[in-house]
C-alpha cells in the first residue's frame, strides 16, 4: 500500500494544522462515518509522531503516515489525497492496488 498526496493537499494540512517542517500527520481508522472501502468506518487525521509506522510519504516537509494497526482499513487500496479547491479541503481517494 502507498500514500500519495499532492503538494496542494499537503500545503493545506500544513496551514490548517499549523505544521512545521519535520512534523507528522497520521491517518487512522475511526468508528463511524462514511467510506468507500470499509462500511461503518472512516479515516481520521491527527498530528502526532509515529509509534508503529507502516506506510509513509513526505511532502512539503511533512511526513504523512499510517500505522500498522490501521492498514486493514485500506483493503488492498492505495490512499490518494488531492486538494479540492471548490470545497477548499482535501479529498481522499482509494485506488485498488494492481496485482
Amino acid at each position: 500500500m502507498n500514500i500519495q498526496i499532492t503538494s496542494e493537499a499537503a500545503a493545506w494540512y500544513k496551514k490548517e494544522l499549523d505544521l512545521a517542517n519535520g512534523d507528522f500527520v497520521r491517518f487512522f481508522v475511526r468508528y463511524g462515518g462514511c467510506s468507500t472501502v470499509q462500511s461503518g468506518f472512516s479515516l481520521g487525521v491527527s498530528n502526532e509522531e509515529p509509534v508503529d509506522l507502516s506506510v509513509k510519504t513526505e511532502q512539503e516537509g511533512i511526513t504523512f503516515y499510517i500505522e500498522e494497526k490501521d492498514i486493514w482499513y485500506f483493503d488492498e487500496h492505495d490512499l490518494v489525497i488531492e486538494f479540492r479547491p471548490e470545497y477548499d479541503e482535501p479529498d481522499f481517494l482509494y485506488n485498488k492496488q494492481q496485482a
